[in-house]
C-alpha cells in the first residue's frame, strides 16, 4: 500500500514510478478524490464539535429547568448531517483505498527498466555448467525410467500439475526440505516456525495476495485460502503490532506444502514437475527496521545461495527488471540454476526486500524512540524443494541413469551414495 501523504506531496514522481511498472493510474482523479474526503472529514469533525457544544447546552438547559425542545431538535438535524458525512467519508476512503491496493509497490532505482525478463540482469554466476561426458537427460526422463516419479498415477489422483514420488525419489525430497531447514535454522539464524495451510481474506490481503492475484489462489468453500507459500503467515504474524525496537530483526523460516493455481499458465513447462499446482518450499520471511533491509536482502540472499553451493549445482544471481519484479516487491534477486536436461537457466529461488508496502497494508509498525513508523518485510525461497530435488537430479545424473547424492545430503539418506 502507499502513502497517499506522499502521493499528494509527489504526484509526478509517482506518476514516473509506476510508469516504470507500465502503470498508468490517475493521479489527478485520487487527488481529486483525496481533497473531497478530506473536506468530508473536515464537515463531519466540525459537525461533531457543534454536536458536543449543542449536548452540553442541553444538559446546562436541563439542569436550570429550561425548555430544550429547540436544542434537541437542532441536535437531531446535526445527526442526521453526521451520519450523511459519515457515510460519504467513508465511502471515499473505501474508493481511494481501492485505487491504492492495486498499484504495485515503487521500484528500488537500481532495478533496470525493461518490459520482461531480457531485461534483467546477471549479477553473478557461481560454477560452470558441466560437461557430463554424455546426453543428459530431463528430470522426468529419468525418473520414469528409475521407476520413482509417475506422472500417470499423479494424474489419476489429482489431474494435471501433480507428481507422484517413490521411494529414493520421496526420501531425497524430504532430505532436502530438512538439510534446508536445518542449514536455515542451525547457520543463518532463523526461527523454525509450522503454520496452517490455510489463511484468511485479511492474510492473504497483508502480503498483497489479494484482491489483485485472487486467481492465482485456491480458495475453500469457507472464505479460506490455501497458501502459495509460508510467506503469506509469516509475514502476517505481525498485522497489526507494535513492536519493541528490541524484538527486530525478526528471522523466520518454515518448510510447508505450497499450492498455487498456475493461472495464465496454459502449455508452460506441462512436462515434469516443474510448475506444479502443489509443491514444498522452504522459505525465508525477515521484519527488520527500514535502514537495514538492504543489508538484510543481500543476508537472506545469501542463505539461500548458501543452500546451492552445497548441493553442488551451478547457479546465477539476476537483478529482475522492472517490468518483473513482482507486485509487492521493490528489489528482486532471483536464484537460477543450470538445468542439463533442459539445457537452460531456471528461477529455484527469489528473494524480494518489500520496504514498507506490506507493512502498510498489514499496519506492522514499531516503536522507534518515541516515534512508530512501519517495519520493513522480506521474503525469499531458501529454496523450493521440488526445482532443487531436479537440479540435483539433473546435475548429478549418472549415464547409466543413476543419480549421486550430494555430501550435504547423505547424512539425510541414511549414508546411501546413489539412488539407481
Amino acid at each position: 500500500m502507499h502513502d497517499l501523504r506522499w502521493i499528494r506531496e509527489n504526484p509526478e514522481s509517482f506518476a514516473f514510478e509506476m510508469g516504470r511498472r507500465q502503470q498508468a493510474p490517475d493521479i489527478d482523479g485520487l487527488l481529486e478524490l483525496d481533497v473531497e474526503r478530506r473536506a468530508s472529514q473536515t464537515r463531519l469533525q466540525e459537525a461533531q464539535a457543534q454536536r458536543n457544544a449543542l449536548a452540553k447546552r442541553i444538559g446546562d438547559a436541563k439542569r436550570s429547568g429550561a425548555d430544550t425542545a429547540e436544542l434537541e431538535g437542532g441536535a437531531s438535524l446535526l445527526r442526521v448531517t453526521m451520519g450523511g458525512a459519515e457515510m460519504r467519508t467513508e465511502r471515499l476512503d473505501q474508493t481511494i483505498k481501492a485505487i491504492l491496493e492495486a498499484l504495485p509497490n515503487i521500484l528500488d532505482p537500481l532495478v533496470p527498466d525493461g518490459r520482461n525478463e531480457t531485461a534483467n540482469v546477471v549479477v553473478a554466476q557461481h560454477g560452470e555448467p558441466r560437461d557430463l561426458g554424455f546426453q543428459p537427460r530431463p528430470h522426468y526422463e529419468l525418473g520414469e525410467a528409475l521407476g520413482l516419479m509417475d506422472f500417470s498415477a499423479a494424474a489419476k489422483l489429482a489431474g494435471a500439475r501433480f507428481t507422484l514420488l517413490r521411494g529414493g525419489l520421496a526420501r531425497l525430497e524430504r532430505a532436502l526440505g530438512q538439510f534446508m531447514i536445518d542449514l536455515h535454522t542451525d547457520t543463518h539464524g532463523y526461527t523454525e516456525m509450522t503454520v496452517p495451510a490455510l489463511v484468511n481474506e485479511a492474510t492473504a490481503y497483508g502480503t498483497g495476495n489479494l484482491p489483485k492475484f485472487e486467481d492465482d489462489l485456491f480458495k475453500t468453500t469457507d472464505g479460506r485460502y490455501l497458501i502459495p507459500t509460508a510467506e503469506m503467515p509469516l509475514t502476517n504474524m505481525v498485522a497489526g503490532e507494535i513492536l519493541a525496537e528490541a524484538a527486530l530483526p525478526i528471522r523466520l523460516t518454515a518448510l510447508t506444502d505450497c499450492f498455487r493455481s498456475e493461472a495464465g499458465s496454459a502449455g508452460r513447462d506441462t512436462r515434469g514437475m516443474l510448475r506444479q499446482h502443489q509443491f514444498r518450499k522452504v522459505e525465508l520471511v525477515s521484519i527488520v527496521r527500514p535502514e537495514e533491509s538492504e543489508a538484510e536482502h543481500e543476508r537472506m540472499t545469501a542463505a539461500a545461495e548458501r543452500v546451492l553451493t552445497l548441493l553442488e549445482v551451478p547457479f546465477r544471481r539476476v537483478l529482475l527488471c522492472a517490468s518483473d519484479t513482482g507486485f509487492s516487491a521493490a528489489k528482486t534477486f532471483d536464484l537460477e540454476v543450470w538445468m542439463p536436461g533442459q539445457q537452460a537457466w531456471r528461477e529455484i529461488s527469489s528473494c524480494s526486500n518489500c520496504r514498507d508496502f506490506q507493512a502498510r497494508r498489514m499496519n506492522a509498525r514499531f516503536r522507534d524512540g518515541k516515534v512508530v513508523t512501519f517495519v520493513h518485510t522480506l521474503n525469499g525461497s531458501g529454496v523450493a524443494v521440488g526445482r532443487a530435488l531436479i537440479a540435483v537430479m539433473e546435475n548429478h545424473q549418472q549415464a547409466d541413469g543413476s543419480i549421486l547424492i550430494p555430501d550435504a545430503l547423505r547424512p539425510y539418506m541414511g549414508g546411501t551414495e546413489s539412488i539407481r
